[in-house]
Formats: C-alpha cells, structure tokens, sequence
C-alpha cells in the first residue's frame, strides 16, 4: 500500500508571492518623481558701462559705449553720414541714419520713423511711446519701445526741429525670442538713453 505524501501547496507559491512582494516593495522606494524643470537659457555676462565720444562730420556728436566699434553703414542705397554702432559680440546693433532737414519736412521723417516702428505691431506685444525733450540743446523727439518678438526692439528719432534729422534702430541678427534676448535688450536699451542724453548738434 502506498503511502500519500502530503505537500505544502503553500510553500512553493507562499515564497512567489514574498518575493514579488519584495520587488515590488524596493522598486516603489527606488522610484523618484519626475517634475520637469522650466526651460533655461545660457547665462550672459555683460562689460562695464563705459562710454566714449563720437563726432559727425554731419554736425552731431554723442557718447557710445566702448564695447561697441562705429562702421558706415553697408546697405542698399546708403547715404552720407548713416552708420552703425556694433557689438559683435552680442550679434547687435544700432542703426543710425541722418538727414538735413529741408522745407521743414520734419514732420515727414517722423511719420516714416513711426511708419517703420508700427510695421512691428503684428507680431508686437506692445509698443510704447516716450517722448525726448531736452530744451537746452534743441534735441526733440520719439522713442518707440517695442515689446514682443519683433525684429526691432528699441526705434527712436531726435530733431532740433529746423536743421538736423537722426533716426535709429536697435537690432540683433538672431532669430527673435523675447525671454532669451530680453536681458540683452535690457542692457544695450541703457545704451541708447545714453546716447539720446548725451547727444548735441554743431
């Protein structure tokens, strides 16, 4: 007669269970919950502000940062006196143009300068006008804050009304992206106040 021998039926699966119990345990306290950081952007440093003099053959003069380098300007159909104050560095500039005031056209080189700074509009955020006026040296005029990403941050022109016309632009030859370059535009805006205040005719 053969003797039954009796099995453990929980042994074998008792031992299953502890050990996916175990796994499953350890992974859990391994296991790490993902927040996903806000997107960065590279840190910039900046020079000093130091600023130098310049003077137009043109009969106007004003003070420039020494880290930009002054060129003529090389574009379609330049005219005398039109230039530029570079920052390779930065891929920036400031475009400055110049113009006899003739037949008292004043008016009608302020309507082109605003003309060209509201063509920004349709992909502007906002564009803010701030008038100059500086009685003392007969420096008149407008400058058009433009918010958003624009091709042109920052648009001016300065008058003494009877003689001398200046328009300027600030640009940067990269793709427009107003949280990248904001703190770039921050820094070289303070640039053109400088200027806007420092600048006189002859």
């Amino acid at each position: 007669m053969k003797r039954k021998t009796m099995k453990n039926h929980n042994s074998v699966p008792g031992r299953v269970i502890a050990i996916v119990l175990l796994l499953v345990t350890g992974m859990a306290a391994c296991h790490k919950t993902y927040t996903p950081k806000p997107y960065g952007y590279f840190r910039i440093d900046f020079p000093e502000k130091q600023y130098t003099s310049y003077q137009s053959e043109c009969g106007y003069g004003f003070e420039y940062p020494v880290y930009g380098k002054i060129t003529p300007f090389q574009g379609a159909e330049p005219e005398p006196c039109w230039i530029n104050i570079e920052f390779p560095e930065y891929r920036g500039k400031i475009h400055l143009t110049y113009k006899d005031v003739k037949n008292h056209n004043v008016a009608a080189y302020a309507e082109d300068i605003r003309t060209l700074a509201y063509k920004h509009i349709i992909k502007a955020d906002d564009i803010i006008e701030k008038p100059v006026s500086f009685p003392e040296r007969k420096v008149y005029g407008l400058v058009y804050d433009i918010r958003g990403n624009t091709a042109s941050s920052m648009s001016f022109y300065l008058t003494d009304s009877t003689a001398h016309f200046i328009s300027g632009a600030l640009y940067f030859s990269v793709k427009p992206n107003k949280d990248s370059l904001a703190p770039v535009i921050r820094f070289f805006s303070k640039d053109i106040d400088h200027l806007i205040e420092t600048l006189h005719w002859n």
